[in-house]
């Protein structure tokens, strides 16, 4: 189906063809004015047609790239440890990490603490913070390894030579509170009267029975080897 613009092109030329023809004064006249009156309206067609196309060519959005932080973010609770004498270092597993650009792993190191940050793995975002580090650090030589699917984290021991039981200082704390309490400044027996008194409050009725009788034996026994005496 031919446009409205095609169509007045049409019309201009058929009312040129009949100007070339024409001999009378007034029917000139009349298709000079109609010509006219033609040409005017397929300009005003093609400056609608070419203001139109570069209001779409405006509202064409730029080259959009890609956000380097895309979706949601993880928080990473998973992974594993040890040390040598230079470094603690942390082992980090995420599938495919070798696979994203350099800049997308990044470790912020304090003294005291760091967070790693994976952007943009399989559209999601990978966080892991560790404050309160069990001893100082070296902010300055401590750094990261992306190896197949895994990040390590190497933060380079203040201290030299010097074994870290546990990574943060907040680990420690739990499983020293964990541990029956002895105070070596008291007698032996009563940290083991202490032991045996959470593991009787503990325990079930099988484990109270046993403590009780071996607590009955043992004072009959006792008993006799002061009499004996």
């Amino acid at each position: 189906m031919a446009s409205a613009l095609e169509e007045l092109q049409k019309d201009l030329e058929e009312v040129k063809v009949l100007l070339e023809k024409s001999t009378r004064k007034r029917v000139r006249d009349t298709l000079t004015s109609e010509k006219s009156k033609i040409e005017i309206e397929i300009k005003n067609k093609m400056q609608q047609k070419s203001q139109k196309k570069s209001e779409l060519d405006n509202e064409k959005p730029a080259a959009v790239v890609a956000p380097l932080t895309t979706g949601y973010t993880v928080k990473i609770s998973n992974y594993g440890w040890d040390q040598s004498d230079k470094f603690v270092k942390i082992y980090i597993t995420l599938t495919g990490v070798h696979q994203v650009p350099t800049e997308n792993v990044q470790v912020h190191f304090t003294e005291r603490s760091f967070d790693l940050l994976v952007k943009n793995l399989n559209g999601k975002n990978y966080s892991m913070i560790v404050n309160n580090l069990l001893k100082p650090i070296s902010v300055e030589s401590s750094s990261k390894k992306v190896k197949t699917d895994t990040v390590i984290i190497l933060c380079r021991k203040k201290a030299e030579n010097t074994r870290w039981d546990y990574l943060t200082q907040v680990e420690k704390e739990c499983k020293e509170k964990e541990k029956p309490s002895y105070d070596t400044e008291t007698d032996p027996s009563e940290g083991l009267m202490n032991v045996l008194k959470k593991i009787y409050e503990d325990g079930d009725d099988d484990m109270k029975r046993t403590i009780n009788k071996a607590w009955v034996e043992s004072r009959e026994k006792q008993a006799r080897e002061d009499t004996e005496f």
